[in-house]
């Protein structure tokens, strides 16, 4: 079970991007999910996430009013809406899907599948 990350690219600062996530190979049912992201030399962060109904979302506060969580059930897809892109939001930017549970979290242990990541850099 494997999920697919893209979107990633170079922009620069107050440019805006779309990630998109779903399931790569075997289709499989994705329920909460989330993205983290993680920068040269710091650990993983976490982003945003939001349920399986779309009905909650959480943000990390850094990215509050800038990021927008979405998801497309019937495409088994979530996104990321990147606007104002910063040079800080510099990262690869993992996408993560909870087994079963449809509940959003913001942490990472919550999580059972990963993505491979997509880098985005944000030129100043």
């Amino acid at each position: 079970v494997q999920l697919q990350a893209s979107g990633g690219g170079l922009v620069q600062a107050g440019g805006s991007l779309i990630l998109s996530c779903g399931p790569s190979g075997r289709t499989f049912t994705t329920y909460a999910m989330g993205w983290f992201r993680q920068a040269p030399g710091k650990e993983r962060e976490f982003v945003a996430a939001i349920s399986w109904s779309g009905s909650t979302t959480y943000y990390a506060d850094s990215v509050k009013g800038q990021f927008t969580i979405s998801r497309d059930n019937a495409e088994n897809t979530i996104y990321l809406q990147m606007n104002n892109l910063k040079p800080e939001d510099t990262a690869v930017y993992y996408c993560a899907s909870r087994r079963y549970a449809t509940s959003a979290s913001p942490s990472p242990d919550s999580y059972d599948y990963w993505g491979q990541g997509t880098q985005v850099t944000v030129s100043s």
